[in-house]
């Protein structure tokens, strides 16, 4: 029984690992009926097998998830966060009793009730089944759970041995085949060995699957680790995981399984800015943290990458000199990659506060030195402002790979060939060579490389005995979006290699990927075909090379630099409303005692500053608040909002008002209404006071104002706008007036050369020449005036 416990307790291990990532995936995607599936079916396994094992706790807990999980499948219960939740929870805590019972080796006593009862459906009227939907098991549920029970678990140092008997026998069949091609042997012999080879590279091609693992299994707990902790945190992060496929020794898996949580943990705490930091750089409100994993020849390259704040070397120089890690000379004479390279040592953080998570910072120089161990390293790319990637580099260990042997210089030089697109001769049609700025360009049938010559790489001399017919072009593609042309002496043959680790000093190079033994005996290195890029300093990037797709691109970027951008928030109403990102200075948190009440307006002391708040009353909680900060050139207007939602691009397509008012208009963002704020009439409810000197101000004389209208309505709208406003019997010290403003049809204007607006009571124009204004037309009179002579407030 103790054999089974722990081998349940391993397998239920990896389930509960790769179940957590899976169903936060799901949660995007609630419609990806396929991974719903594997979701159910990974519970259903626990369910089982902890029946088996007499372990009630475990089994009602995988019970309760399970069913939650059908009742979706079957369209009774909808698929939302609340759920999602509650499974989490269901897993937090079948993991809590899982490592109970790999200490105590018994299930500890204790009461699930509150975890189950989370994922109890709260339904208004629950479905009734029918007599006809009797539930059977379904067929890929009985797989599963006959092909949980046909795997086995073998010690490590067992498939160590496994592993290294069948690398001799590789190398023996290697050099078999060689003896054979030399000693002319039978054809029936050579045909014979052909089937064993065959069988041998079967084998091999299994004991390798023993032990190596697919990368997604790394993974699998980074998207509830990045769920759980943007929550915390109060932060918005898009996860993107790829190159899962790429397959890691177990073991070495292990090893980078913890610095690779506590590097994601870090980009989400430290790295990604707070929202309102967001905006105000102009980034997007949601960021995002992408892992990527690649192989390069016996390397597996790790990359973490974040669109943050990233590092600026003067703040890390300034923390380290603060901390006394290095002296104020020291730190004069570093270059900028030591600069960045100052997080490694120990005891540097770039946190401003002690927080539960780690600032960037807190404990990389462990990270470092783990993977050292490992004969692993750590790089950094920082783009300060934009975001900094992280860049693992780890050994796979012992391994075959499928190599293409090729010469340079008189020597024999390996290349992994899955990094091989394309083999052609230099002297084929397919080619031409041309020498481009100092360099060689390579075009095979119309599309352009880069060309490198291995020899001045590797820094050989050519050999005095080449062919020069000999020479091949090699497409090497060392990474998505990356490829180039490699010149060599002369392509070898194809064979399966066996990769050791080199010599220290071989591999600092970072031209080498490991050492083999080929079938002649002789050991050869393996060619890092990302180091010899990287050696060469060039950009082998496919981005641009073709002219078409280069204006396209650049057209794309160019409406996307003139699109306007709409930031979205939610007022302190609750609803979702949309402005402008470019009327925004800032988002401004501010204690809620910073909002006072002065002559009717609610105004807010920033600093030493005191600006209008667009509000009826003051508000109620005493917490803090936030306020956009609308800025048009010379005066600053703040909206309080509950929260910033997104940054998204201005649709086309805008529904405009009625009428002038606080909104604007109304689109579709994401299929959903927004009103959009009309930052023109916010300014203009707080812009009265700000109106032209009396000297500079243009005067309007009214004429016809019998019953006063003029005088009672229309003179405080003129006024507020920055008019001087005459009657008929003012008397005019200052001369004539700009403007005429006549209520009357019959009222005779006898001043040469002064305009007229004439102010009808009727709204309807009486024809199609008359020119007069209806006289409670705001805009139209103001226009009027400004057409007419110009000036005023408006």
């Amino acid at each position: 029984m103790d054999d089974l416990l722990n081998d349940f307790l391993a397998e239920t291990a990896e389930i509960l690992a790769e179940a957590g990532g899976a169903l936060v995936a799901w949660e995007a995607d609630p419609g990806d009926r396929e991974r719903l599936d594997a979701i159910f079916r990974l519970v259903h396994t626990i369910k089982g097998s902890s029946g088996f094992l007499s372990l009630p706790r475990v089994t009602a807990l995988a019970h309760a998830a399970e069913d939650a999980l059908d009742q979706v499948r079957r369209g009774n219960r909808p698929a939302d966060a609340a759920l999602v939740t509650g499974v989490l929870g269901v897993i937090d805590r079948l993991t809590h009793l899982c490592g109970a019972l790999g200490t105590g080796g018994g299930e500890p006593a204790g009461d699930d009730g509150e975890v189950i009862e989370a994922l109890a459906l709260a339904a208004d009227e629950p479905a009734s089944p029918e007599p006809a939907e009797i539930q059977l098991r379904r067929e890929d549920d009985l797989a599963a759970e006959l092909q949980a029970w046909r795997s086995i678990r073998v010690p490590l140092p067992l498939l160590d041995s496994v592993m290294t008997g069948v690398t001799d026998i590789v190398l023996a069949r290697n050099e078999f085949a060689r003896m054979l091609r030399e000693s002319g042997a039978d054809p029936r012999l050579i045909a014979s060995f052909d089937r064993l080879s065959d069988s041998i590279a079967g084998m091999r091609q299994s004991v390798s699957q023993m032990r190596m693992q697919r990368i997604d299994k790394l993974f699998a707990p980074l998207p509830r680790i990045v769920r759980d902790l943007a929550q915390e945190l109060g932060k918005k992060v898009k996860f993107v995981a790829s190159g899962g496929e790429v397959e890691l020794d177990r073991e070495m898996m292990e090893n980078i399984r913890d610095p690779l949580i506590h590097i994601v943990r870090n980009a989400i705490d430290h790295g990604i800015e707070p929202l309102d930091q967001r905006v105000a750089a102009g980034k997007g409100v949601i960021a995002t943290l992408s892992v990527s994993a690649r192989q390069s020849g016996n390397q597996i390259e790790i990359e973490v990458r974040d669109d943050g704040r990233g590092l600026s070397p003067d703040a890390l120089v300034s923390k380290a000199v603060a901390a006394r890690i290095v002296t104020a000379t020291e730190a004069r004479a570093l270059s900028a990659k030591d600069k960045l390279e100052l997080i490694f040592r120990p005891g540097f953080s770039t946190a401003a506060k002690i927080t539960s998570v780690s600032g960037r910072g807190v404990g990389m120089d462990i990270v470092k030195a783990n993977l050292e161990k490992i004969g692993g390293v750590v790089e950094l790319r920082n783009d300060e402002g934009r975001g900094l990637t992280i860049l693992l580099r780890v050994p796979m260990t012992l391994t075959i790979i499928s190599g293409l042997m090729v010469r340079a210089a008189g020597q024999y030089f390996a290349i992994p060939r899955g990094a091989v697109r394309e083999i052609l001769l230099e002297s084929s049609d397919s080619a031409r060579i041309d020498c481009v700025g100092g360099g060689e360009l390579a075009t095979v049938r119309g599309e352009k490389f880069p060309l490198l010559r291995l020899e001045e790489i590797l820094g050989l001399k050519p050999g005095a005995d080449e062919d020069a017919e000999d020479r091949a072009i090699v497409i090497v593609r060392p990474g998505q979006g990356q490829s180039y042309a490699l010149s060599v002496a002369a392509i070898h043959d194809h064979e399966e290699l066996v990769i050791k680790p080199a010599a220290p000093l071989i591999m600092a190079t970072g031209l080498y990927a490991g050492t083999t033994l080929p079938d002649n005996g002789r050991p050869v290195l393996l060619l890092d075909v990302q180091g010899l890029l990287a050696a060469a300093g060039i950009d082998a990037s496919e981005a641009g090379r073709c002219h078409d797709e280069a204006e396209e691109a650049e057209a794309e970027a160019v409406a996307a630099r003139k699109a306007a951008q709409l930031l979205l928030f939610r007022d302190t109403g609750g609803r979702v409303r949309g402005i402008r990102l470019s009327v925004i200075e800032r988002v401004e948190e501010v204690p809620a005692l910073a909002l006072f009440e002065s002559a009717g307006l609610v105004q807010a002391q920033i600093g030493d500053d005191i600006f209008p708040v667009h509000a009826g009353r003051l508000p109620e909680d005493a917490g803090m608040l936030k306020l956009l900060r609308l800025h048009d050139g010379q005066r600053v207007l703040c909206y309080p909002i509950e929260a910033v939602i997104d940054i998204v691009r201005l649709p086309d397509t805008v529904q405009p008002a009625p009428v002038p008012g606080l909104i604007s208009g109304v689109t579709l963002v994401g299929g959903e209404p927004v009103e959009l704020l009309d930052p023109f009439w916010l300014m203009e409810q707080y812009a009265h006071g700000e109106i032209a000197s009396e000297a500079r101000q243009p005067l309007c004389q009214l004429a016809g104002d019998a019953d006063g209208w003029g005088e009672n309505f229309l003179a405080p709208i003129l006024r507020s706008a920055g008019y001087r406003v005459a009657s008929a019997d003012d008397a005019l010290a200052g001369g004539a007036p700009d403007v005429f403003l006549t209520l009357s049809d019959e009222e005779s204007l006898i001043a040469d050369g002064v305009p007229v607006i004439r102010l009808r009571a009727a709204a309807a124009a009486a024809g199609p020449d008359d020119q007069s204004v209806y006289r409670y037309d705001r805009q139209a009179l103001l226009e009027a005036l400004r057409v007419r002579i110009g000036g005023g407030g408006s």
